[in-house]
């Protein structure tokens, strides 16, 4: 068994009330809002009175246990299966189990991000350590009172055991005297073998709230005196506020207040999730939305190009100067901007071998250059955010994946110190990176203070979608080299974006990097003032697709099947690397590919059916897909989706195939669909009448989700599946119409999705 000492870094579990730390506990329970007859109310009836073991959980008299939610909800289940951890170990019996949303707090817990497929993975230890934690105090508990060894204490169920005298006693029994124990030094954690809670799937907790509508969002606040508030923005990327007309709206019914401001002082040092399209905005304030909402269409504005300025930014200790360039940018120059790029010196990021020689050798050399555009985030819950702002205090409700970060911003803004400052994480719907980024907690900040009010402040679509924070417009340019026995001897990438490249070194030592004896990896990027962010797998949500319809059409060049072709190299880079800086475990790389082999039957084509496969490693998991695509009365259509995934013990197993089957749908959404596109610095679309999502008659017909057992600790889910599925939508539209897919979205190339 594995023992863990009970302090991590500054984090001790010990006995806490809900108050420490100063931090407001705000429950969010499904139970909370059951009325009388509801099943819930009346399975659990709660406990006169509440004990508290640590900052993670608390049990009734009538062993009742609340287990806290650490990590911010937007869908991929994290307020399920991070209490599913705690009770693992604890040994809790589900069915007596209320999930709450914990506050945030940094005294209590530690990373409360969601993002980066990191929820579980960077939580794993602490969470089973605040389960065990809790047990092992019960038990000591029960040792004292029967006046037995600790070691022959045993636990199920919520129920304590000594089994020589026969002795027994619930939970709820035990936990007042185990309160008042002493944490221990350290705890004993379960076999994996031994979970019974963990590795079985469990209903959504807040299921209930969802279907019947019960209020979770920041949207669905209401207090007194709130009102309500919106923001104007420049119409296009490299113009500034130059004037505004109040007297044109000021006086429209409802309205109480229009001013511009700056969302950050000037002399305010970013931090990296500080993105900031628009620095002024003008706000408009009133009674109701409908009043707001009129009142900004009617607004008199003028707006004026910017000069090129910089600004100061602190990721993460790294100090940096960012430049914004000035110009009205333009979608068609965008590409020849990427492609003159291209074709000029870039930064090296991984030389193995000598490519030069090995391509100017090779009895064939392929090359492919893919493209893809910049996508918006489009959450199904516009951004918006409540903020009641005093001279004394501030308290900020809003769907955020990383409140940890925009406290200081906050902070900072406000001129009100930290311990002042209350964040309320409210359930998100959606996130994919987009809120990751504060801004609007600030924007509606700043817009109480002004008014002395409290407000809500919401984007309605159109200000969402063309406020920036998009995932950037990438271009990759590979070359494989294979010799006179069609073996693969190079293997070159040249990757940029704008404003980002989507390479760096981490992608650079990926797969086939450590594969292939001449290797060579280049990077460049041009600069825009367009602002850009993490989007569901950033950067691999490109390379993903590129590199995996390329591996294809290197594999048919060398007269191979796809798969084999991948395992094969794989096999070199298990038995003998190139290098010692490759980013992935071939095993595991191989082992999602032959599991996905099987499962979709690879080797016994069907016909009618078009199949195309992907795999890629990323955020620290292994994800395969095969798609079948058959074509029904002229048109293409998705029939099944088989993915394999490794992604180290799968904690709530419903859960993770909803998170892959989201990821696969929103994938194949995106490779036919996804564009942001530009004219003079506007974006050309606006709302969904022109930005086209999938439909859901479009969607596969059915996604067999399969994942590879081990017992290697979490590595993370949110992420690794959504790469490789463009991969697999252009190899298999390769197989049902015989020509290849660069650009994306592929609907623009021809094909039609019905």
């Amino acid at each position: 068994m594995t023992l863990l000492k009970t302090k991590v870094g500054r984090r001790a579990f010990i006995k806490t009330s809900a108050l420490a730390g100063g931090g407001l506990m705000i429950s969010f329970s499904w139970l909370a809002s059951c009325g009388p007859g509801t099943k819930e109310a009346e399975v659990l009836a709660m406990p006169d009175e509440w004990f508290d073991l640590n900052a993670y959980l608390k049990i009734g008299e009538n062993g009742v246990t609340t287990i806290m939610c650490p990590n911010p909800e937007f869908g991929q289940n994290v307020k399920t299966s991070m209490p599913m951890i705690v009770a693992e170990e604890l040994d809790m019996d589900w069915e007596k189990v209320i999930v709450e949303m914990a506050p945030f707090n940094t005294s209590l817990y530690d990373r409360q991000f969601t993002g980066g497929s990191q929820g579980i993975r960077r939580s794993w230890n602490v969470l089973r350590m605040a389960g065990a934690t809790a047990r092992q105090m019960l038990k000591q508990a029960a040792a004292n009172a029967w006046g037995v060894p600790l070691e022959e204490i045993t636990t199920a169920s919520a129920t304590v055991k000594h089994e020589a005298s026969g002795q027994s006693a619930t939970y709820g029994e035990l936990v007042s005297a185990a309160s008042k124990l002493p944490t221990p030094a350290e705890v004993q954690l379960k076999e994996v073998k031994d979970f019974t809670i963990v590795g079985n799937s469990k209903k959504n907790v807040d299921a209930r709230k969802i279907v019947t509508g019960t209020p979770m969002y920041s949207l669905d606040i209401n207090q007194e005196g709130m009102l309500t508030a919106m923001i104007v923005h420049p119409p296009a990327f490299g113009m500034k506020l130059k004037s505004f007309n109040a007297d044109s709206v000021k006086d429209m019914p409802g309205i109480k207040e229009v001013f511009s401001f700056k969302t950050f002082q000037d002399d305010y040092v970013q931090n990296y999730f500080d993105t900031n399209t628009f620095p002024e905005l003008v706000a408009i304030v009133g009674n109701s939305t409908w009043e707001v909402m009129n009142a900004k269409k009617a607004l008199q504005a003028e707006w004026e190009p910017f000069d090129s300025y910089s600004f100061s930014v602190d990721a993460f200790g790294n100090k940096q100067t960012r430049e914004v360039p000035a110009g009205l940018e333009n979608s068609d120059s965008h590409l020849t901007a990427m492609q003159e790029r291209a074709s000029g010196p870039c930064t090296l990021l991984r030389k193995d071998g000598d490519p030069d020689k090995a391509f100017s050798s090779a009895a064939k050399v392929i090359e492919r250059t893919y493209t893809a555009p910049f996508l918006a985030h489009n959450p199904m819950e516009p951004i918006n955010c409540v903020a009641d702002v005093t001279a004394e205090r501030a308290i900020i409700s809003a769907p955020i994946q990383a409140p940890e970060l925009i406290e200081g911003t906050l902070s900072a803004r406000l001129g009100l110190p930290l311990d002042k400052i209350e964040i309320v994480m409210t359930r998100m719907g959606g996130g994919f990176g987009r809120r990751a980024y504060g801004h609007y907690m600030v924007e509606a900040a700043v817009i109480s203070q002004k008014v002395n009010r409290p407000v809500k402040l919401v984007y309605m679509r159109e200000d969402d979608m063309t406020f920036g924070v998009y995932r950037p417009t990438y271009m990759a340019t590979y070359r494989a080299a294979l010799d006179e026995n069609n073996q693969l001897v190079a293997y070159h990438v040249k990757a940029g974006g704008i404003p980002e490249s989507p390479l760096g070194r981490g992608a650079a030592n990926r797969f086939p990097a450590g594969a292939v004896d001449h290797y060579l990896a280049e990077e460049w990027s041009v600069n825009s003032n367009i602002t850009i962010g993490a989007f569901r797998a950033p950067r691999s949500n490109f390379l993903g697709g590129a590199e995996q319809s390329f591996l294809d059409e290197v594999a048919e060049a060398a007269g191979q099947d796809p798969i084999q072709f991948r395992l094969d190299l794989l096999t070199r880079a298990k038995h003998n690397p190139v290098g010692e800086q490759n980013d992935y475990e071939a095993d595991r790389y191989a082992g999602v590919l032959e599991l996905v082999r099987d499962q979709s039957n690879w080797s016994q084509p069907q016909p009618g059916v078009h199949r195309g496969v992907a795999a890629y490693f990323c955020h620290n998991s292994y994800a395969a897909h095969v798609l079948e695509l058959s074509r029904e009365n002229g048109k293409l259509k998705v029939k099944k989706v088989t993915c394999a995934l490794d992604c180290g013990i799968v904690v709530n197993p419903d859960a993770a195939a909803n998170m892959a089957e989201g990821a696969i749908i929103d994938g194949i959404g995106n490779a036919f669909y996804g564009e942001m596109t530009f004219r003079n610095g506007v974006p050309e679309k606006t709302n969904f009448d022109r930005y086209r999502m999938i439909r859901m008659n479009e969607a596969p017909e059915s996604i067999d989700v399969h994942f590879v057992k081990n017992e290697i600790d979490p590595t993370g889910l949110g992420e690794p599946p959504f790469p490789p599925i463009f991969g697999a939508v252009a190899n298999a539209l390769y197989k049902s119409s015989g020509k290849r897919y660069y650009h994306q979205p592929f609907l623009k190339e021809g094909v039609a999705l019905g």
